[in-house]
């Protein structure tokens, strides 16, 4: 019996210290690995609904932030990894969940490159401009709408202060992220006849880039390019920046 079980825990002791296969990666976390010479890049999905505070029911398709957040900063001080690429396709969801996901893209060190494919809607907007290049293919769309709560809302002015709020953290973060203005974002925000039962604009691939929301319009092998360029341009000035000689103190 005990030399049935011994080769047993050795080899559960083996797997433990193995690191996931390329196949775990995408089937468990939905993200794959490319490694060549021209770089170590981490592919990254955001799909389905924003899963915030509050836990979504099972038949949703959604991206936990408390699963994002720390892998977004393993990968940021990860030596072997040279570039992100994020694949978004997502109806919005929690927008501070989705906000913090933003912030975190947008103030990595290593180069970043998002891609629309499907959709890019509501708080996904956020997420697609807070990488450093951005694309979008030309049949995927980006809804903008105003922020909405669910369940029970006081109607109070401080309500509407707090609505108000939140949009223009919204706004500033697209403005500083996309060539966009918060005040044209603002107007597609609210513009009405476009929607049929809500307020906000209906963004097709080549709309999207022509108002500046998003930097190209493309598919994925032009994210590729653009992520290996980033990643050059990064090597060469860290290369410049070694080699420049040190000032000698008198």
């Amino acid at each position: 019996m005990n030399q049935d079980q011994e080769p047993q825990k050795v080899e559960n002791d083996k797997n433990e210290d193995e690191s996931p296969s390329d196949s775990d990666l995408v089937s468990d976390y939905g993200q794959a690995v490319v490694q060549n010479k021209r770089g170590n890049i981490h592919c990254v999905t955001i799909v389905g609904q924003i899963e915030g505070h509050m836990v979504l029911g099972g038949q949703n398709k959604t991206t936990k932030y408390e699963h994002l957040l720390p892998q977004l900063a393993l990968l940021e001080q990860d030596e072997k990894t040279d570039g992100i690429l994020f694949l978004l396709n997502t109806v919005g969801g929690d927008v501070e969940a989705g906000l913090a996901i933003s912030e975190m893209i947008a103030g990595m060190s290593k180069p970043t490159v998002s891609m629309v494919l499907g959709g890019g809607h509501s708080i996904g907007v956020p997420l697609a401009v807070s990488a450093d290049y951005s694309f979008i293919s030309p049949t995927a769309t980006m809804t903008v709408h105003p922020i909405r709560m669910n369940g029970l809302v006081i109607g109070v002015i401080q309500t509407f202060e707090y609505f108000d709020k939140m949009q223009r953290r919204i706004s500033r973060f697209v403005e500083e992220n996309s060539k966009m203005k918060a005040e044209d974002f603002k107007k597609l925000m609210l513009k009405t006849g476009e929607m049929a039962n809500d307020v906000g604009t209906i963004l097709f691939g080549e709309e999207a880039v022509e108002c500046g929301l998003i930097d190209a319009c493309g598919g994925i092998h032009d994210a590729y390019e653009k992520l290996y360029s980033l990643i050059e341009k990064k090597r060469e000035k860290e290369k410049s920046k070694k080699n420049k000689p040190s000032k000698s103190k008198k």
